[in-house]
């Protein structure tokens, strides 16, 4: 029986990986043949970064998806504290059962809302429909928050709920005891909320397709050369792509596992820190 699971989780890793390996392959082949490895060569990478479309593209993408994801966190964390303080708990399940609408909504139903709700907005300030960045933006970051809620929720609901009374009992402030106390044992959480958004707008396709017209994002360019033909080089970028989320991954498992290890004895040391402090300033 173990041994059937192991061909089984094998088969299915294998399934699943198959294609990125290939990928990966065939960005260091020499040629731009799709089924022949003529050899190893670099200039597909070096293609890559010569080509002034992509590298727009790539930064246009890059910036919506850093900005769209520090939005979409701080706001995320907000609500998710927000959130687990109600005490009614009929409205909290209301809450969280409208918050996670967008991630079940078809993205396509989002984008052309999206797009109509920006056309009628303009329509309603007598100003020409104009769709870009900032349109981009807005939509990203109403997408992305009700992943960060759910990545920032379950550590709220691990940690300990007297720390931040311990806190105020011993001079800190409800807005210190949130700083000093609180924010530490969510930072995981904030994180991996972070790491999420940022790979969900990085990855985007449709709603950017319906709320962008002349901003371009790398997967709307990628979109027009499948018209074409994808050349070698899309290839190349997409494995840069795949080893930076690969990256930022493994920084948020060793993060994790990390906090869950500290989680016990960090806020207790911070508030003896605190209680020493008090006792000093008595003296």
């Amino acid at each position: 029986m173990r041994q059937i699971s192991k061909i089984y989780t094998a088969l299915v890793m294998l399934f699943l990986y198959a294609p990125i390996i290939v990928m990966i392959v065939f960005s260091f082949n020499s040629s731009n043949s799709l089924a022949v490895m003529d050899g190893f060569s670099l200039g597909w990478y070096k293609e890559l970064f010569r080509s002034e479309e992509v590298l727009n593209a790539l930064s246009n993408t890059l910036v919506l998806a850093v900005c769209s994801a520090v939005i979409a966190t701080v706001i995320g964390t907000a609500a998710a504290v927000g959130i687990d303080r109600m005490r009614s708990r009929r409205v909290k399940n209301v809450v969280l059962g409208v918050s996670n609408i967008p991630m079940m909504n078809p993205d396509i139903v989002t984008g052309i809302s999206m797009a109509l709700l920006f056309a009628f907005v303009m329509t309603v300030l007598g100003k020409e429909t104009i769709l870009g960045f900032w349109t981009v933006l807005i939509a990203h970051v109403t997408f992305n928050i009700p992943y960060v809620i759910l990545s920032v929720l379950p550590r709220i609901r691990q940690m300990d709920k007297h720390l931040s009374e311990a806190a105020m009992d011993l001079g800190c402030t409800k807005l210190q005891s949130f700083f000093k106390v609180e924010l530490p044992n969510l930072t995981p959480g904030i994180f991996s909320g972070f790491i999420m958004a940022f790979t969900l707008s990085l990855d985007d396709f449709i709603i950017s397709y319906f709320t962008a017209e002349e901003f371009q994002t790398l997967p709307i360019v990628i979109y027009g050369m499948t018209k074409r033909t994808v050349t070698p080089d899309m290839y190349a970028l997409s494995t840069l792509i795949f080893g930076t989320v690969l990256v930022l991954l493994v920084l948020s498992n060793v993060m994790q596992s990390r906090a869950d290890k500290q989680r016990n004895g960090k806020p207790q040391a911070k508030i003896r820190r605190i209680k020493t402090r008090k006792e000093e300033q008595k003296a």
